[in-house]
């Protein structure tokens, strides 16, 4: 993994490049995450291609850049990365969950290979006149509620993600390095370096910008590809993208590949190597 940054508005943005291959991912990780997120999926890619990820504004090495936040903002940073490392058309762009959406704002207006889109990118409704904060309260509750907790020591908050439900049958030496890296502050006070004001904004704009998600979409020229996990951010039996929101949206946009992994949850997709293997296959095989 060679590190670098990357000047953006605001001050510079953390990347990892990994592997040395010509051909390039470039990959955007999701509403808490970092760019440690995908570590496995680099290592699963063919020799001739390397994967570059970024911790986005407000995460990881980033998180002391400052707002606005929002999905464009993301998008620009991330086309910056992009101009940054030299990708050109024949570079893939992916992204998990949240960074699924960023992927599809980005490739909107930009063409790349192929767009993969991973448990994440399609518009996810809110009923009408339901507040989005007690819907993101309802879907990301135990997320954020992380992020403002201090914990003793590292090995405090490794327990901690080790009981995630999500991750405690699936836990590895990848998941150990990606909440490792995660962890800052000292003896006593270590805490997310994921900043919760950008995680509440980020949120609620995806929440209440369906339609400019849809409308991004429907002007990606590239390939465009979704992969989903069968089950979700807790291992509840309904993941993320159900069937029926896919299913809408295969029927709008008839080019959108879809494609469920069976067995895995919204985390694991991008942990556990049976997982990780398809993953990467997705990305770097030939179009459909």
């Amino acid at each position: 993994m060679k590190l670098d940054d990357v000047p953006v508005p605001g001050g510079t943005l953390r990347i990892a490049r990994f592997g040395d291959g010509p051909r390039l991912v470039i990959a955007i990780h999701g509403i808490t995450a970092s760019l440690m997120a995908w570590a496995t999926a680099a290592r699963a890619l063919p020799d001739e291609w390397s994967l570059v990820a970024m911790d986005l504004r407000g995460r990881g090495h980033s998180a002391g850049l400052p707002g606005p936040y929002g999905l464009d903002r993301h998008a620009d940073d991330v086309a910056l990365v992009a101009d940054h490392v030299g990708a050109g058309p024949g570079s893939v762009l992916t992204g998990h969950s949240m960074g699924a959406y960023v992927a599809a704002l980005l490739a909107a207006r930009r063409d790349f290979a192929r767009v993969v889109l991973v448990d994440g990118g399609l518009p996810l409704p809110v009923p009408p006149g339901v507040d989005p904060d007690t819907v993101l309260e309802a879907s990301l509750g135990p997320a954020i509620a992380r992020l403002s907790r201090t914990f003793p020591s590292v090995r405090a908050y490794l327990d901690f993600f080790h009981e995630h439900p999500a991750l405690r049958q699936a836990w590895n030496s990848d998941i150990e390095d990606y909440v490792r890296y995660d962890a800052t502050g000292p003896e006593g006070a270590v805490r997310a370096r994921a900043r919760e004001e950008a995680v509440r904004v980020d949120g609620r704009w995806l929440l209440t910008e369906a339609a400019r998600i849809g409308e991004a979409l429907g002007r990606i020229d590239s390939p465009l590809s979704l992969i989903r996990a069968p089950r979700g951010l807790l291992d509840q039996p309904t993941g993320m993208l159900p069937d029926e929101l896919a299913a809408q949206w295969t029927a709008r946009l008839p080019g959108l590949a879809d494609e469920v992994i069976e067995d895995c949850n919204h985390y694991t997709i991008l942990f556990e190597d049976r997982c990780v293997r398809l993953v990467a296959d997705r990305l770097t095989g030939p179009p459909e």
